[in-house]
Formats: C-alpha cells, structure tokens, sequence
C-alpha cells in the first residue's frame, strides 16, 4: 500500500481528468481505481474522490503493507543547534514505519522540542500552531499500540513513543510525538509502558544542548522552553 494522499474511484474520462490535475503538484500523489466495463471508458461519469485519513481502525492494517515498501530506517532531525540522526528499529514495524511515514509527509517540519526534562527527557513533534494542527487532521487521528516487549530499554540516546493524553489505561501511544533520552543512567522505569523504536547515532551533543536550554511554566504546560527549538526539517537518510 503506497502513501497517497487521494484514492479516485471510477469515473471514467472525467476519474483521469481529475487524477491528472491533482497530480500536477509534485506533493500530491493519487490512486485511480477503474470501475465498470472497459468499453464504457468514455462514458460520462462522476468520479468519487476520497481524501485517505488515517484512523484506529485502518492505523494497523496501513502501517503492516507500508512497512513490506517502505523500508528505511534512518532520518535526520535538522535544529538551530545542529542535526540529530536517528537510527529505527526493524524490530518495532508499526512504530519504525509510522515514523518513516511521517516524516515522507513532512509532518515534523516546523514541530517543535516542546518539551525539556533536564538530565531525563527531550520531547518532540508538536506544536500548537494552526498549520500543524492541519497537517494532523489530513493524515488522521490513530494511536499506536506499544510494543515492550522486543527486548530494548531505555538507554540514553534512545528514542522512544509518549502515551497519549487521552484516558489512556493501556498506553497506547500519540503517533505525533517522540522523546529522546538525555539521562546518562537510563531511563529504565519506563521499559514495561513506553515503546522504544529507535536509538540517536550521532549528534546526541545536539541533544544535550537541547536539555540544557532554560525552561518555564506555561499553564497548563510544564518545562517549556523559554525559547521555541523547531525542528527545522526531518528527513531520510540513505
């Protein structure tokens, strides 16, 4: 199952018109399923045009054939303290999978390290700014399912999943959001409840920069940085 961002069904002339004008931005990328018998092609018909939004049900399915196709594990996260690649786990598919499908939509660009914890934490990929809000509702509202149970922990350098905010007793994860720990001892109290799914490879001193940053309480958020820390970009690494 490829990444597209329309599925047009039927429509004959009118289905391929639409396809075609859709595909002229080189962002956009459209599936055209044919129906009816081929001899009425040129038939007028109206095509129906389906946005694809990710949800709890579809989540799983999507993220099992995008992962068969979608194959890289590693990305870049570019800061105005430098870049921090990050090297994902094959053992962990849907979460490895749901980061590399991310990160091709161009979700994290312009997110923001929204959350320092000094000597534990550095947390990821939000941002209360309207065109991310957007950016979410496109692709769709889903939770991850943690997956503990892969034999890694959280040392530092690793990155790992939140759980959502939501009433939540079974820690299923916000897709959105990642963390990095910064402790040098680990962070092993989290190992039976969060999902780690990747480790840093290099530029774990641009991580460390980030958790030195000063921080403050903006109800009702806490360790905020003073400073926004975008991530300016976030893309794959060959």
């Amino acid at each position: 199952m490829q990444n597209f961002d329309y599925i047009i069904v039927g429509g004959g002339s009118a289905g391929c018109v639409l396809a075609n004008r859709l595909s002229e931005d080189e962002n956009v990328s459209v599936c055209l399923i044919e129906t009816g018998p081929k001899d009425n092609s040129e038939a007028i018909h109206t095509p129906a045009l389906f946005a694809f939004i990710l949800n709890d049900e579809n989540a799983i399915p999507f993220f099992f054939e995008y992962d068969k196709q979608n194959k890289e594990n590693k990305v870049r996260i570019e800061t105005r303290f430098g870049n921090i690649d990050i090297q994902l786990f094959n053992e962990t598919p849907y979460h490895r999978s749901n980061f590399i499908y991310l990160t091709k939509k161009k979700y994290f660009d312009g997110t923001s390290f929204h959350r320092v914890v000094k000597d534990f934490i550095i947390q990821g990929g939000n941002s209360d700014s309207y065109e991310i809000s957007k950016r979410r509702r496109k692709i769709g509202r889903y939770l991850l399912p943690p997956d503990t149970k892969k034999g890694f922990k959280h040392h530092r350098g690793v990155i790992s999943i939140p759980s959502s905010d939501i009433d939540n007793p079974y820690k299923l994860a916000s897709p959105y959001e990642f963390f990095i720990v910064v402790d040098k001892n680990g962070a092993y109290h989290l190992d039976k409840n969060y999902t780690p799914f990747g480790k840093v490879i290099k530029g774990m001193d641009v991580v460390d920069k980030i958790a030195m940053t000063e921080t403050g309480v903006f109800p009702p958020h806490t360790d905020v940085p003073v400073e926004p820390i975008l991530i300016l970009k976030a893309s794959i690494v060959e």
